[in-house]
């Protein structure tokens, strides 16, 4: 009984009709003189009334919390005077909306392409009554756009962005992925900010977007000084303040505003290649019994998996347990999207299966590699540490990736199909796809074709140091 009268609070029925109907609270009457605030919601749909309800009390409240704030505020700074027209703007969006219609500012409502908008909020204000016009004239300015946007500053948009407007974007993200997808917004917010100001996003002009332009023209070519970059980095950043400010006037039904960031981006191409392990130095450094000896148990196993299958590393380490297929007459990996693990695209979700030290080395994780979960930065930071420390990059351009370029590499020279090295490596594939890629056996043969000769006692030292990941050994 108590929850019934809960979700219908406010609400009164008057022949037929609901009625949003409230008292101010005592705490703001000082501010409010309304007393009862009484307003027809204009429909006999219990359902519809409560959303409508719903806006009217979310306005209401930030209308009051406005008031406190303004009385805070009379001589506060410019922060406060901020939060003041805030809560106005987002009272006067709610009140709109409250009353079935998207909150525009006055300027937009007076083009030619909203007059007919303008007419249907002016019969809905005199539906409402004279009363409205003079006691209630924060419904007047919800419904024709007279509360002014508030000036959002570039920080307090960025925080917007990432809770309100961006929530599609983090949901199937893991907590290291979303926290490395703000990190990298925040980076480029803060360029912005050092060099041209934490200035409101509606003062920001197609002159600010050129000055932050040539700071980074300044970095690329390296006429500032500093240390170059490339062009690809600068065009992220800039791309990044550039998809603040259109989400967020398209969040506030601004979605005609002209851009000022647009079309600025540099068009040359910087992608470095990263080299590919020569067969030789694999087999003859890092498969060499002993070469990884002294490293965590995982740290050795990922190695050998990323040799045998191509992968990104991020997936080797966020493997789980149901990811790893040791049963059948085919062992396999999974590389697939989980609810909180985001991959990189459609085209990367594949089954991988598994051959020589790969093989051998899931044998020893079945459950996948707990301590480098989600910790991809760890991972990276351990593993080159390592190798650099033992000599097992053939030069200073080789990475852990190169890996996975070695892979493709080994695939295209013993003359793997086209589409299945697409399938194995996560790759779109640009011609016509026939089939499913094969069976798991098919893929396993051709991975034979080209998986390493290594020395059982790269694992027999394994299961020496740590006798816990040793398989079980199988009986005829």
């Amino acid at each position: 009984m108590d929850r019934t009268r809960d979700i219908d609070r406010h609400l009164r029925q008057r022949g037929g009709r609901w009625h949003y109907y409230r008292r101010v609270p005592k705490q703001f009457q000082r501010f409010d003189d309304r007393g009862t605030i009484r307003l027809a919601l204009g429909t006999s749909s219990l359902e519809t009334a409560r959303i409508r309800r719903d806006e009217l009390a979310h306005a209401d409240e930030a209308f009051w919390a406005g008031m406190a704030l303004a009385a805070a505020a009379e001589d506060g700074d410019a922060d406060a005077r901020r939060a003041l027209a805030r809560k106005r703007y987002e009272a006067a969006r709610a009140a709109a909306m409250a009353c079935g219609f998207r909150y525009r500012p006055v300027e937009q409502l007076v083009s030619e392409p909203h007059l007919d908008d303008v007419v249907r909020r002016l019969v809905a204000l005199d539906a409402r009554g004279s009363a409205v016009v003079d006691e209630q004239p924060e419904q007047v300015e919800a419904l024709l756009g007279g509360v002014e946007a508030p000036g959002v500053t570039v920080s307090e948009a960025l925080e917007i962005y990432f809770n309100e407007i961006a929530i599609d974007d983090q949901y199937a993200k893991s907590d290291a992925q979303a926290y490395q997808w703000r990190k990298v917004k925040r980076l480029s917010i803060s360029y912005f900010t050092e060099q041209v100001g934490d200035l409101p996003l509606v003062d920001i002009t197609r002159d600010h977007a050129l000055a932050y332009h040539r700071f980074w023209s300044d970095r690329v070519t390296g006429a500032s000084g500093c240390k170059t970059v490339k062009p690809n980095t600068a065009n992220r950043h800039i791309g990044n303040i550039r998809l603040l400010y259109s989400a967020y006037f398209r969040h506030v039904g601004e979605e005609t505003r002209p851009n000022p960031f647009r079309n600025l981006f540099f068009k040359a191409k910087s992608r470095s290649e990263v080299p590919a392990f020569p067969d030789a130095w694999v087999r003859g450094r890092i498969l060499a019994p002993g070469a990884l000896i002294g490293l965590r148990a995982e740290l050795q196993l990922i190695t050998y998996l990323l040799i045998e299958t191509g992968c990104r590393p991020s997936e080797i380490i966020n493997l789980r347990p149901e990811d790893i297929h040791l049963g059948g007459d085919v062992p396999f990996i999974s590389i697939a999207p989980r609810r909180k693990r985001e991959i990189k695209t459609e085209s990367s979700i594949r089954d991988i299966p598994l051959v020589g030290v790969a093989l051998e080395a899931a044998r020893r994780s079945p459950a996948g590699f707990p301590h480098y979960h989600d910790r991809g930065e760890l991972f990276s930071a351990n593993m080159m540490k390592a190798f650099r420390a033992r000599g097992l990059f053939p030069t200073d351009a080789h990475v852990i990736y190169s890996f996975r370029h070695a892979f493709e590499k080994r695939m295209q020279e013993a003359n793997i199909d086209y589409g299945l090295r697409c399938l194995l490596m996560g790759h779109r594939n640009t011609r016509p796809s026939y089939g499913d890629g094969g069976s798991m056996a098919y893929r396993r043969d051709e991975l034979l074709k080209i998986a390493h000769p290594y020395d059982g006692e790269v694992f027999r030292r394994i299961d020496a140091a740590f006798p816990d990941l040793a398989p079980a050994r199988r009986t005829s």
